[in-house]
């Protein structure tokens, strides 16, 4: 079955303990109801339906709306939902929306994540979204995945949501083994983008504390980037003692749909660089993280949250706004690997890949003459604790640069960053031992 989770969750999801993540610093507080909402179109099975239903059931969910509608439909009846959630009157702790249907059907689902994100009940809550395709001939695979995770959750029921849907048991195989030797690979563009240096510096040196051989190549042409990334491949493929870890840090003017561009202004997609990498044989079955510092669009994001005056908030200590695309997590599950959103783990070369996105898709990555709030960031965070599970510390890195105000060259107005997270990991990943 392939499986990936995408998100931008700021802080840990704790979904299955109903009581012991309440008030815990570094975990959504789940206070007040947990709600889901079950769309499915009419091909879906009704033991498909029912198995999602206990799931919800073994997370705690107060409630669960089931509907059923075409593809098509599901827009409205998200719209209906959120009204719904708005016109409770109170704060929701968490909101599960599952939508089920055929594969190669849902094509387009952020229109439907961000019309949830617009709900003001769950501003600073998580939204999980489990987009679950399935065809005739593999309707047993779903259930099978389901029913492993209504297992896990009631076996497991301290752990967070990210550790339930990337550790397979609780045993010590659980962790990747990076006995062997760590590569990384840096490409980075300097020319033209003030700060950038400052970036290069601290991801090497973080690198190499971590015990990686970094290769490091500056202002490469946009052939460059696949050259080097083969090359890369090569040489791992060609050492003759096995390799536990690979990182590959890509650091660049971004376009309008994501691509990356060169020192010479010509575009590369990042997803050719993954799927070479993907090729190496050495690299089977161990990580894979990409991390992308690199616009992904031009949309500033102004964050959204009640209004109140800057003096308030100073008192309070927190941040006037959220990012209107943090708080949320995506899990794909596809039985033929067919979802176009980056890697998806439906055979072995596109397992074990983390992907970083420094911005969330379609906005802008900030970085000034200091360097990038992405990178230098991370830096810290994993310079900090770098024993810790790395989608962990991928999480505290988000919830950081969730927290700053920035002021972009071309704006006088202070906006909100977001990362995106792509995870196919199986295990945890620890970097350090």
């Amino acid at each position: 079955m392939a499986f990936l989770v995408a998100g931008t969750l700021r802080v840990a999801s704790q979904m299955a303990d109903t009581w012991e993540s309440l008030g815990r610093k570094g975990k959504y507080s789940m206070q007040g109801p947990r709600v889901a909402l079950l769309l499915s179109s009419p091909e879906v099975s009704a033991s498909t339906v029912t198995v999602l239903e206990g799931v919800f059931r073994t997370l705690g969910f107060d409630s669960c709306q089931r509907r059923e509608a075409s593809v098509q439909g599901f827009q409205w009846e998200l719209v209906r939902f959120r009204e719904q959630l708005d016109a409770h009157g109170g704060p929701v702790g968490c909101a599960f929306v599952a939508l089920v249907a055929p594969s190669q059907q849902l094509r387009q689902p952020q229109q439907l994540v961000q019309e949830l994100s617009r709900c003001g009940a769950l501003y600073g809550c998580p939204k999980v979204f489990l987009l679950l395709s399935s065809s005739p001939g593999a309707a047993s695979k779903p259930r099978a995945f389901l029913t492993s995770l209504g297992e896990l959750c009631g076996h497991c029921p301290h752990w967070s949501l990210l550790q339930l849907l990337t550790e397979p048991e609780p045993s010590p195989s659980a962790q990747y083994d990076l006995s062997g030797a760590q590569a990384a690979l840096l490409l980075a563009v300097i020319q033209g983008r003030p700060g950038a240096q400052h970036d290069v510096e601290a991801l090497r040196g973080l690198c190499q504390a971590l015990g990686f051989e970094t290769t490091l190549k500056m202002d490469p042409l946009a052939q460059a980037f696949q050259e080097e990334m083969a090359k890369f491949r090569e040489q791992l493929d060609a050492r003759r003692v096995p390799v536990s870890c690979a990182l590959v840090a890509l650091m660049a003017h971004g376009g309008p749909q994501g691509q990356l561009l060169g020192a010479d202004g010509q575009e590369v997609q990042p997803e050719v660089l993954v799927q070479e990498l993907s090729r190496c044989g050495a690299l089977v079955g161990r990580p894979k993280i990409f991390l992308l510092q690199a616009c992904r669009g031009g949309h500033r994001d102004a964050g959204m949250g009640p209004t109140a005056l800057p003096w308030f908030w100073r008192w309070l200590r927190a941040p006037p706004a959220t990012p209107s695309q943090a708080d949320v997590i995506q899990i794909y599950a596809d039985v033929q690997g067919s979802f176009p959103r980056g890697p998806i783990p439906g055979s072995s070369d596109q397992a074990d890949i983390l992907m970083v996105y420094a911005a969330a898709e379609g906005c802008v990555a900030y970085r000034d003459e200091k360097g990038s709030d992405f990178i230098q960031t991370l830096v810290e965070v994993l310079r900090a604790d770098p024993r810790r599970d790395l989608l962990e510390l991928m999480t505290e890195v988000n919830r950081q640069v969730c927290e700053l105000e920035v002021l972009g060259p071309d704006c006088d107005e202070r906006r909100k960053a977001c990362l995106e997270i792509r995870s196919s990991l199986r295990r945890r990943l620890c970097l350090h031992s």
